[in-house]
């Protein structure tokens, strides 16, 4: 189920947002405050972002510009400040799109619609015969060359490469491979990345796709 990180300090605004994202089958967690934001976004993997411009503890341009520094999500602005340089300010450091209030919430929803095609069709765009997964078959295709994985290397691949230059920790990692919860230490997340980037680095020359983070974790880079 898609995923959407409200971010509203007007509690009526924000659930009026949950629930008509809610209504279209998304699934959405709301935040009061800057103060998380970072944090929240680190520790879960979400599709969106709506954020609101003036919240309390940190404002949402400075927001916009610490996720950039990490993740390339799709954030959708929200504000009641129609100044044109407050656009062009939020366009700059990486907004997606902008909403000025009042709205409707039906068009909010139409247009994190849209904003998830445009970044469904660019990451099919960019990851064509890069990594290639196919889930039926656990089958993966790296760069063009098919590669034999277990069904735990494929999803630590698919994890990965979902969002490029990511970086996610071994806690992350267990959590979203081991989803029934089994007792799982993180050198066994350790030995099975060794494992496929044995298998897959080096496809492409002396690069290396699956990356170490010293005392952080994992990521994938493509490019």
């Amino acid at each position: 189920m898609t995923r959407i990180l409200v971010v509203e300090d007007e509690v009526k605004i924000a659930q009026l947002l949950h629930d008509y994202m809610a209504q279209a089958q998304f699934s959405v967690t709301m935040l009061h405050d800057g103060a998380s934001v970072i944090e929240e976004l680190k520790a879960h993997s979400y599709d969106t972002v709506l954020l609101d411009l003036m919240l309390p503890v940190k404002d949402g341009l400075t927001l916009c510009k610490e996720i950039r520094e990490f993740s390339n999500i799709p954030i959708i602005m929200i504000t009641a400040r129609v100044e044109e340089i407050d656009r062009l300010v939020g366009l700059d450091l990486g907004a997606d799109d902008y909403i000025c209030k009042p709205f409707s919430p039906r068009e909010v929803v139409a247009r994190v619609k849209a904003i998830l095609r445009r970044y469904d069709i660019a990451d099919t765009q960019s990851l064509q015969n890069l990594i290639c997964l196919d889930e039926a078959k656990y089958r993966a295709t790296v760069y063009g060359q098919q590669v034999e994985l277990t069904a735990i290397e494929f999803n630590l691949l698919k994890i990965l490469s979902k969002d490029p230059g990511r970086i996610y920790s071994r806690s992350q990692l267990i959590d979203q491979v081991y989803n029934d919860h089994r007792v799982v230490s993180e050198r066994t997340i350790d030995s099975h990345i060794k494992k496929l980037r044995k298998k897959i680095n080096g496809i492409k020359g002396d690069k290396e796709i699956v990356q170490s983070v010293y005392s952080v974790g994992y990521k994938v880079e493509l490019v």
